[in-house]
């Protein structure tokens, strides 16, 4: 006999303890994505908090075009790049009290950078020589993710523990509309919601998980309505309306401070560069969708509506550029120095307590090494010999 073949029971005022009582209605997104810029709401706006964030808006997509460069350089192995995502990658780093954490994943060096980590050690993983070049703990950042969607659940178990702790503690995770296709989105949005875990979700839908189309990975009606099937409460936000998304997101992690739990956060936006410096993107979309999307730029729409509210004059416009153009110039310089590594740094972090079989790895390592350098360069094969 199925549940729903039982027989009738009497009315009860409230659902057995084995079933969830939910009204979906609370949790469900509104029809169309939150806007503030060029409506009536952006006249409320806070005119210096917003000139603060368009400054980092024009750093973010200076940061972007310079890390671009230095993949065509050589000096980067791979960059994915968030040229027209910066409003949802700014809004996640301000939204954040120092105490709390941010969850990258590969994408979300510029979130990383917002939040006040050095652009060179955000880009030390992308650059090949460390696995995270940063103290996580330093910024509250958690290691930069490359595997799809592991970081959510880590961002779970990370603002549990410190709800059990009482500590004043919550957690935004960032990740892309592919990873929502994801096992491990169900499992880190199932367990928040059972949990009531402080921690926010924010989907960066930006149309593609590299090739693949949104329409190919899910037939719900958005993404934020996936967080209902959990008890999750669902938003939907343009994301490249920079004030908006702020607003949305700053509700979603004061509502998880206080105890309400998590808000899976769906941000509407675009990819403008391809996947990465690897990718084809004229190969799955045309050259007349990017465009139209630029039109939509979110450093534009910021930009406008300060200028018309008077809020920002060609004198901010150009402070803020030559601040971008400082801090690429920077980063240009430190990345463009060869790194020095020491292939010891391999065993410095890896457990706690070195094992036995790290103890002879590193001790073969470094046999190995010192063998080198006694040998020096007539060690390698004689010109002219067969192998």
């Amino acid at each position: 006999m199925t549940v729903t073949e039982q027989p009738s029971r009497p009315a009860q005022t409230a659902a057995p303890r084995w079933q969830p009582a939910r009204d979906p209605a609370p949790l469900l997104p509104d029809a169309e994505p939150y806007r503030v810029l060029g409506t009536p709401a952006a006249a409320r706006l806070d005119a210096e908090l917003m000139r603060g964030l368009y400054g980092e808006l024009v750093r973010g997509r200076r940061y972007n075009q310079q890390a671009t460069a230095l993949t065509k350089q050589g000096r980067l192995a791979v960059y994915p790049s968030t040229t027209g995502q910066e409003a949802c990658e700014i809004a996640a780093a301000r939204v954040l009290r120092e105490q709390d954490w941010l969850f990258p994943s590969y994408r979300d060096t510029l979130a990383a950078v917002a939040r006040g980590l050095d652009p060179v050690q955000a880009l030390t993983l992308l650059r090949g020589d460390w696995h995270t070049g940063y103290d996580p703990r330093e910024h509250r950042i958690a290691p930069l993710c490359t595997p799809l969607a592991t970081q959510l659940p880590h961002a779970v178990g990370l603002a549990h523990a410190a709800r059990l702790k009482g500590d004043d503690v919550v957690a935004l995770a960032l990740v892309g509309d592919g990873g929502t296709s994801e096992g491990d989105f169900h499992e880190a949005l199932n367990f928040a919601a059972v949990w009531q875990a402080p921690v926010v979700f924010l989907v960066q839908n930006n149309g593609f998980a590299i090739s693949v189309p949104l329409a190919k990975q899910t037939a719900a009606p958005s993404l934020a309505h996936k967080g209902v099937g959990y008890g999750i409460p669902g938003s939907l936000v343009d994301g490249n309306d920079v004030a908006a998304v702020y607003e949305v997101l700053t509700e979603a992690v004061e509502r998880a401070r206080s105890g309400g739990g998590p808000t899976l956060v769906e941000a509407l936006t675009y990819r403008i560069d391809a996947h990465t410096n690897a990718d084809d993107a004229t190969r799955y979309r045309s050259a007349e969708e990017v465009e139209a999307w630029r039109a939509h730029d979110p450093v534009a729409l910021l930009e406008r509506e300060l200028t018309g509210r008077g809020w920002l004059d060609e004198a901010g416009i150009e402070a803020a550029r030559e601040a971008a153009e400082e801090m690429a110039a920077e980063l240009r310089a430190a990345m463009n120095a060869d790194a020095e590594l020491d292939p010891a740094d391999l065993f410095a972090h890896v457990f706690a307590e070195r094992t036995s079989q790290l103890r002879e790895q590193e001790a073969m390592v470094r046999a190995e090494l010192a063998a080198e350098s006694a040998d020096g360069p007539a060690a390698g094969p004689v010109a002219g010999e067969e192998h």
